[in-house]
């Protein structure tokens, strides 16, 4: 089974520029003949012929300086647009005996990969939180036998070990290929002050802790086979955004843990991906069932003096932005599902994919802006934000 890829070209390109710069740039020992410096007295007395020739040194130097930066800047963006036009489908990895695990299959990012690696042939487990729901009838409608549903709930221990022993009975002494930790949720979008722990603690246990769970259950699996772990966490772990600090905080903590666990686990010749996504509709906004049962449970639990302050509209108003979220965000799923394929199936796997619109411009204007700045140009496209209902109560 031959598995085709996007990849980089053979040819270094960035290093084909630096090279032509480089000759572009040589000077022969024969050509190091500078004129002598000017003197105080050279440059004060009127230019005759033979001045005028040195007088022209400096002008020569600035010109020959403009130069070099003109052909490094020139070269820099030739290197740029080689390597992006001859960004192509090369032949790939072969799987043989290789499968994959994928969480969070009942929709979206997960469901889509695995009904994708189904078709180019590849065996995989489909973990699902309701084996009898609608997504997994779904992928049992393919019929396909490279595609097997699994019950798996990642934050019961029962269902994981379930999960291991029976895709252990099924790869042998193969080992299992990849590990996909992709299941996740999205908690109510509200101000840190008036998310509830639990949900912060939900939220964590979700998304980061049974991650680590996946993780130290199946390595064992994953080193027999020297495959690898694909985390796949969100642009939100690297950027604050308001109304969403228990689920930053839960992807920054899996972003780390990915960073670290990439460094300890190579040795073993396993690779640890992240993938990041920017805004992409799918399931993780919910229904609007609930949006209504997020409305409900923030109202009960804030505090007397937060509802006061913050007014019980402005707090009724909070999950309605789940609706909002997923109207701005695409429905095209593929450029997600086509980077976590190039994760599992390439040879050398980047390390970070950000698929999405302003997936790379808003972590380098994070990283490259004033704080000021850069905050001005969150609270610009989070425009979903609307100004707070309450004024702020006068100081004794």
């Amino acid at each position: 089974m031959c598995v085709r890829k996007w990849a980089w070209p053979e040819q270094n390109c960035v290093g084909a520029s630096f090279a032509w710069m480089s000759q572009r740039l040589q000077v022969r020992p024969d050509q190091m003949k500078l004129h002598p410096p000017l003197s105080p007295s050279s440059v004060s007395r009127p230019l005759t012929d033979g001045a005028a020739v040195e007088g022209s040194l400096g002008a020569d130097v600035q010109v020959c300086s403009m130069t070099t930066v003109v052909l490094v800047v020139v070269g820099l963006v030739v290197a740029l647009v080689v390597m992006v036009r001859n960004f192509r489908r090369e032949e790939l990895l072969l799987l043989p005996q290789g499968a994959v695990l994928i969480t969070g299959c009942d929709s979206g990012f997960g469901h889509a990969l695995a009904l994708q690696l189904s078709d180019l042939g590849v065996k995989v487990f489909a973990g699902v939180l309701d084996v009898k729901g609608d997504g997994a009838e779904r992928l049992r409608g393919r019929r396909s036998e490279k595609l097997e549903v699994l019950q798996l709930d990642v934050t019961v221990r029962e269902q994981v070990e379930a999960a291991r022993s029976h895709i252990c009975d099924q790869v042998g002494r193969t080992g299992l290929w990849a590990l996909v930790n992709n299941a996740g949720i999205f908690p109510c979008p509200a101000d840190g002050e008036l998310l509830p722990l639990s949900a912060f603690r939900r939220c964590m246990e979700v998304n980061f802790l049974s991650s680590v769970q996946m993780c130290q259950s199946f390595l064992p699996l994953l080193r027999r086979s020297r495959g690898r772990i694909v985390n796949v966490s969100s642009l939100a772990a690297d950027l604050h955004m308001p109304l969403m600090a228990a689920y930053s905080a839960s992807k920054a903590a899996l972003s780390m843990f990915s960073r670290v666990l990439r460094m300890e686990l190579s040795q073993w010749g396993v690779q640890v991906v992240m993938v990041q996504p920017m805004g992409f509709r799918t399931k993780l906004f919910g229904s609007r069932d609930y949006i209504n049962q997020q409305k409900a449970e923030l109202l009960a639990s804030v505090s007397s003096e937060a509802r006061e302050d913050y007014g019980t509209a402005y707090i009724s108003s909070l999950p309605d932005c789940l609706t909002t979220m997923s109207d701005d965000t695409s429905q095209d799923l593929s450029p997600v599902v086509d980077a976590m394929c190039h994760a599992l199936l390439s040879a050398n796997p980047r390390r970070l994919y950000t698929p999405g619109q302003m997936g790379f411009l808003l972590p380098f204007l994070y990283h490259h802006c004033p704080a000021a700045i850069f905050d001005y140009i969150i609270n610009f496209i989070i425009r979903y934000r609307e100004p707070r209902a309450f004024t702020v109560p006068e100081s004794n």
